[in-house]
Protein backbone atom coordinates (compact mmCIF):
# COMPACT_ATOMS: atom_id res chain seq x y z
CA UNK A 1 0.00 0.00 0.00
CA UNK A 2 1.70 3.07 -1.14
CA UNK A 3 1.30 6.65 0.54
CA UNK A 4 -0.66 7.76 -2.10
CA UNK A 5 -3.53 5.24 -1.85
CA UNK A 6 -3.37 5.19 2.27
CA UNK A 7 -4.05 9.02 2.22
CA UNK A 8 -7.60 8.83 0.62
CA UNK A 9 -8.41 6.11 2.90
CA UNK A 10 -10.17 6.93 6.68
CA UNK A 11 -7.70 5.25 9.54
CA UNK A 12 -9.96 2.59 10.17
CA UNK A 13 -9.89 1.14 6.62
CA UNK A 14 -5.29 0.70 6.78
CA UNK A 15 -3.85 -2.38 6.41
CA UNK A 16 -1.99 -3.71 9.26
CA UNK A 17 1.14 -3.38 7.95
CA UNK A 18 0.46 0.66 7.54
CA UNK A 19 -0.57 1.61 10.82
CA UNK A 20 2.21 -0.86 12.57
CA UNK A 21 5.18 1.08 10.53
CA UNK A 22 3.72 4.64 11.71
CA UNK A 23 3.24 3.12 15.32
CA UNK A 24 6.80 1.76 15.34
CA UNK A 25 8.92 4.59 13.25
CA UNK A 26 10.22 5.97 17.04
CA UNK A 27 9.73 3.98 20.16
CA UNK A 28 10.88 3.64 23.83
CA UNK A 29 13.48 0.91 24.53
CA UNK A 30 15.20 -0.24 27.13
CA UNK A 31 14.25 1.66 30.48
CA UNK A 32 17.30 3.63 32.09
CA UNK A 33 16.62 3.80 35.92
CA UNK A 34 19.49 3.13 37.96
CA UNK A 35 19.23 1.83 41.66
CA UNK A 36 19.93 5.46 42.83
CA UNK A 37 21.27 8.57 41.29
CA UNK A 38 24.55 10.46 42.18
CA UNK A 39 26.08 9.78 45.31
CA UNK A 40 23.60 7.66 46.31
CA UNK A 41 20.69 10.17 46.30
CA UNK A 42 17.19 8.73 46.03
CA UNK A 43 15.62 10.79 43.62
CA UNK A 44 17.23 13.21 40.53
CA UNK A 45 15.97 16.90 40.08
CA UNK A 46 15.74 17.99 36.98
CA UNK A 47 14.94 21.66 35.99
CA UNK A 48 14.80 22.69 32.28
CA UNK A 49 13.54 26.69 30.85
CA UNK A 50 12.54 26.88 27.25
CA UNK A 51 13.91 30.21 26.48
CA UNK A 52 11.30 30.94 23.40
CA UNK A 53 11.50 34.97 23.94
CA UNK A 54 10.37 36.85 20.68
CA UNK A 55 10.37 33.53 18.55
CA UNK A 56 6.90 32.67 19.94
CA UNK A 57 5.55 35.04 17.68
CA UNK A 58 7.91 35.16 14.41
CA UNK A 59 7.36 31.47 14.63
CA UNK A 60 4.53 31.52 12.66
CA UNK A 61 5.38 34.68 10.59
CA UNK A 62 3.79 37.01 13.37
CA UNK A 63 4.51 40.51 13.86
CA UNK A 64 2.53 41.39 16.73
CA UNK A 65 4.78 44.35 18.55
CA UNK A 66 2.90 43.03 21.69
CA UNK A 67 3.36 39.60 21.68
CA UNK A 68 7.12 40.45 20.90
CA UNK A 69 7.55 42.43 24.13
CA UNK A 70 5.92 39.38 26.32
CA UNK A 71 8.95 37.62 24.92
CA UNK A 72 11.27 40.27 25.39
CA UNK A 73 9.77 39.84 29.06
CA UNK A 74 11.38 36.65 29.12
CA UNK A 75 14.64 37.43 28.71
CA UNK A 76 14.86 41.13 29.86
CA UNK A 77 13.33 40.33 33.32
CA UNK A 78 12.27 36.43 33.70
CA UNK A 79 15.93 34.92 33.11
CA UNK A 80 17.70 37.00 35.69
CA UNK A 81 15.21 36.55 37.98
CA UNK A 82 16.17 32.66 37.68
CA UNK A 83 18.94 33.00 36.91
CA UNK A 84 19.32 34.77 40.72
CA UNK A 85 16.91 32.12 42.19
CA UNK A 86 19.23 29.31 40.64
CA UNK A 87 22.51 30.49 42.51
CA UNK A 88 20.59 31.08 45.46
CA UNK A 89 20.28 27.93 45.93
CA UNK A 90 23.13 26.23 44.16
CA UNK A 91 21.17 24.59 41.92
CA UNK A 92 22.15 23.90 37.86
CA UNK A 93 19.30 23.71 35.53
CA UNK A 94 19.31 23.57 31.90
CA UNK A 95 18.09 26.12 29.44
CA UNK A 96 16.25 25.34 25.60
CA UNK A 97 17.26 28.17 23.29
CA UNK A 98 15.91 29.00 19.82
CA UNK A 99 18.88 29.78 17.74
CA UNK A 100 16.97 33.34 16.77
CA UNK A 101 16.51 34.09 20.20
CA UNK A 102 19.97 33.12 20.60
CA UNK A 103 21.19 36.02 18.68
CA UNK A 104 18.76 38.08 19.47
CA UNK A 105 20.37 37.98 23.45
CA UNK A 106 24.06 36.47 23.37
CA UNK A 107 25.38 37.91 26.35
CA UNK A 108 22.86 36.10 28.06
CA UNK A 109 23.38 32.87 26.91
CA UNK A 110 27.07 34.02 27.98
CA UNK A 111 25.96 34.54 31.19
CA UNK A 112 24.14 31.20 31.40
CA UNK A 113 26.83 28.72 30.62
CA UNK A 114 29.20 30.62 33.04
CA UNK A 115 26.77 30.11 35.59
CA UNK A 116 26.96 26.62 35.26
CA UNK A 117 24.15 25.67 33.31
CA UNK A 118 23.24 23.74 30.10
CA UNK A 119 22.00 24.96 26.78
CA UNK A 120 19.99 22.94 24.71
CA UNK A 121 18.83 23.36 21.30
CA UNK A 122 15.26 24.33 20.67
CA UNK A 123 15.07 24.95 16.75
CA UNK A 124 16.33 27.91 14.35
CA UNK A 125 12.81 29.96 14.83
CA UNK A 126 11.20 27.83 17.25
CA UNK A 127 9.75 25.84 14.10
CA UNK A 128 7.07 22.98 14.15
CA UNK A 129 9.49 20.05 12.65
CA UNK A 130 6.51 17.75 11.76
CA UNK A 131 5.73 20.28 8.61
CA UNK A 132 9.32 20.58 7.49
CA UNK A 133 10.63 18.15 4.53
CA UNK A 134 13.82 16.09 5.70
CA UNK A 135 16.61 18.37 4.22
CA UNK A 136 14.96 21.51 5.62
CA UNK A 137 14.99 20.37 9.10
CA UNK A 138 18.30 18.68 9.21
CA UNK A 139 19.79 21.94 8.14
CA UNK A 140 17.15 24.12 10.83
CA UNK A 141 19.06 21.90 13.50
CA UNK A 142 22.56 21.80 12.06
CA UNK A 143 22.24 25.66 11.87
CA UNK A 144 20.93 26.12 15.62
CA UNK A 145 23.19 23.89 17.53
CA UNK A 146 26.24 25.70 15.55
CA UNK A 147 25.11 28.98 16.60
CA UNK A 148 24.46 27.82 19.74
CA UNK A 149 28.34 26.45 19.79
CA UNK A 150 29.63 29.85 18.43
CA UNK A 151 27.72 32.24 20.85
CA UNK A 152 28.34 30.17 23.90
CA UNK A 153 32.06 28.27 23.57
CA UNK A 154 29.89 25.04 24.07
CA UNK A 155 28.74 22.47 22.20
CA UNK A 156 25.02 21.50 22.97
CA UNK A 157 24.24 17.54 23.56
CA UNK A 158 21.04 17.69 23.82
CA UNK A 159 17.61 18.71 21.97
CA UNK A 160 14.09 19.98 22.97
CA UNK A 161 12.26 20.18 19.73
CA UNK A 162 9.78 23.37 19.77
CA UNK A 163 6.13 22.45 20.93
CA UNK A 164 8.10 18.98 21.20
CA UNK A 165 6.93 18.11 18.00
CA UNK A 166 9.02 15.35 16.42
CA UNK A 167 8.61 14.34 12.62
CA UNK A 168 9.45 11.41 11.03
CA UNK A 169 12.69 12.44 10.58
CA UNK A 170 13.57 14.44 13.81
CA UNK A 171 15.45 11.25 15.43
CA UNK A 172 17.21 10.37 12.25
CA UNK A 173 18.82 13.78 12.33
CA UNK A 174 19.99 13.62 16.03
CA UNK A 175 21.70 10.20 15.65
CA UNK A 176 23.71 12.16 12.35
CA UNK A 177 24.65 14.68 14.78
CA UNK A 178 25.35 12.16 17.49
CA UNK A 179 23.59 13.66 20.21
CA UNK A 180 23.45 12.29 23.63
CA UNK A 181 19.85 12.70 24.39
CA UNK A 182 16.39 14.05 23.39
CA UNK A 183 14.13 15.67 25.70
CA UNK A 184 10.76 15.89 23.71
CA UNK A 185 8.66 12.97 23.86
CA UNK A 186 6.36 10.98 26.84
CA UNK A 187 6.26 7.30 26.56
CA UNK A 188 7.89 6.92 29.94
CA UNK A 189 8.27 8.73 33.22
CA UNK A 190 11.93 7.51 33.43
CA UNK A 191 14.90 7.75 31.07
CA UNK A 192 14.81 5.33 28.30
CA UNK A 193 16.96 4.72 24.83
CA UNK A 194 15.11 5.79 21.52
CA UNK A 195 14.63 3.23 18.94
CA UNK A 196 13.96 3.88 15.10
CA UNK A 197 12.65 1.93 13.36
CA UNK A 198 12.86 -0.87 15.84
CA UNK A 199 16.76 -0.45 15.75
CA UNK A 200 18.54 0.87 19.01
CA UNK A 201 20.01 4.55 18.31
CA UNK A 202 21.85 4.84 21.57
CA UNK A 203 20.42 8.06 22.19
CA UNK A 204 18.60 8.79 25.51
CA UNK A 205 15.04 10.52 26.03
CA UNK A 206 14.90 12.41 29.11
CA UNK A 207 10.89 12.41 28.86
CA UNK A 208 8.40 15.39 29.64
CA UNK A 209 4.63 15.64 30.01
CA UNK A 210 2.16 18.84 29.35
CA UNK A 211 1.61 18.18 33.42
CA UNK A 212 4.89 18.88 34.26
CA UNK A 213 4.46 21.83 31.95
CA UNK A 214 3.97 25.62 32.76
CA UNK A 215 2.37 27.05 29.41
CA UNK A 216 -0.91 24.49 30.04
CA UNK A 217 -2.10 26.44 32.95
CA UNK A 218 -1.04 29.98 32.35
CA UNK A 219 -0.45 30.61 28.57
CA UNK A 220 -2.59 32.91 27.16
CA UNK A 221 -3.38 34.11 23.86
CA UNK A 222 -5.96 37.05 23.73
CA UNK A 223 -6.55 36.87 19.99
CA UNK A 224 -7.06 33.14 19.78
CA UNK A 225 -8.98 30.58 22.19
CA UNK A 226 -6.02 29.95 24.62
CA UNK A 227 -6.86 31.84 27.85
CA UNK A 228 -6.04 29.21 30.53
CA UNK A 229 -5.89 30.54 34.17
CA UNK A 230 -4.90 28.45 36.98
CA UNK A 231 -3.67 29.64 40.43
CA UNK A 232 -0.12 29.47 41.40
CA UNK A 233 -1.18 27.47 44.32
CA UNK A 234 -2.87 24.60 42.65
CA UNK A 235 0.04 24.48 39.91
CA UNK A 236 2.48 24.30 42.98
CA UNK A 237 0.29 21.56 43.95
CA UNK A 238 0.23 19.44 40.95
CA UNK A 239 4.17 19.97 40.28
CA UNK A 240 4.55 18.87 44.52
CA UNK A 241 2.47 15.84 43.86
CA UNK A 242 4.69 15.08 40.91
CA UNK A 243 8.12 15.46 42.77
CA UNK A 244 6.66 13.46 45.62
CA UNK A 245 5.75 10.29 43.69
CA UNK A 246 9.03 10.72 41.99
CA UNK A 247 10.98 10.65 45.19
CA UNK A 248 9.31 7.88 46.43
CA UNK A 249 9.56 6.00 43.08
CA UNK A 250 13.47 6.75 43.10
CA UNK A 251 12.71 8.54 39.74
CA UNK A 252 13.31 11.75 37.93
CA UNK A 253 11.37 14.52 38.71
CA UNK A 254 11.65 16.65 35.27
CA UNK A 255 9.96 20.23 34.89
CA UNK A 256 9.58 22.19 32.36
CA UNK A 257 8.83 25.73 32.48
CA UNK A 258 9.17 29.27 30.55
CA UNK A 259 10.91 32.57 31.46
CA UNK A 260 7.99 34.49 30.02
CA UNK A 261 5.85 32.44 31.61
CA UNK A 262 6.78 31.71 35.66
CA UNK A 263 9.59 34.22 35.36
CA UNK A 264 6.47 36.57 37.16
CA UNK A 265 6.52 37.79 40.79
CA UNK A 266 3.33 35.84 41.28
CA UNK A 267 4.87 32.91 39.56
CA UNK A 268 8.37 32.30 40.70
CA UNK A 269 7.92 31.07 43.81
CA UNK A 270 6.80 27.93 42.96
CA UNK A 271 10.34 26.56 41.53
CA UNK A 272 11.74 28.00 44.48
CA UNK A 273 8.97 26.11 47.32
CA UNK A 274 10.08 23.23 44.82
CA UNK A 275 13.77 23.73 45.27
CA UNK A 276 13.33 23.68 49.19
CA UNK A 277 11.10 20.76 49.34
CA UNK A 278 13.51 18.89 47.51
CA UNK A 279 16.27 20.16 49.25
CA UNK A 280 14.79 19.21 52.96
CA UNK A 281 14.62 15.78 51.44
CA UNK A 282 18.32 15.65 51.96
CA UNK A 283 19.00 12.76 49.38
CA UNK A 284 17.67 14.30 45.94
CA UNK A 285 20.53 15.05 43.37
CA UNK A 286 19.92 18.27 41.34
CA UNK A 287 21.10 18.23 37.65
CA UNK A 288 21.31 19.15 33.99
CA UNK A 289 19.03 17.44 31.90
CA UNK A 290 22.43 16.35 30.20
CA UNK A 291 24.23 14.82 33.16
CA UNK A 292 21.06 12.97 34.09
CA UNK A 293 21.24 11.39 30.66
CA UNK A 294 24.36 10.51 30.68
CA UNK A 295 24.02 8.82 34.23
CA UNK A 296 21.03 7.10 33.58
CA UNK A 297 22.54 5.64 30.56
CA UNK A 298 25.57 4.43 32.33
CA UNK A 299 23.95 3.32 35.86
CA UNK A 300 21.07 1.52 34.50
CA UNK A 301 19.93 -1.34 36.51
Amino acid sequence: MDNRSTQKQEPWQWEEAHWRKLVNQVRAGRSYRPKTWKNGARCAFALSFDSDHETNELRDGGTSIGRMAWGEYGTRVGVPRILKLLARHSVPATFYVPAVAALLHEDEQRRVIAEGHEIGIHGWIHELNSVLPYEAERDLMMRAAATLEKITGVRPVGLRTPSWDFSPNTLRIEKEMGLLYDSSLMADEDCYELLLDGAPTGIVELPVEWVRDDAVYFMMHRFQSLRPHTAPEAVFNIFKREFEAAYEEGGIFQLTTHPHISGYRSRIWIIEELIRLAKAKGDVWFATHADVAAFARDNAA
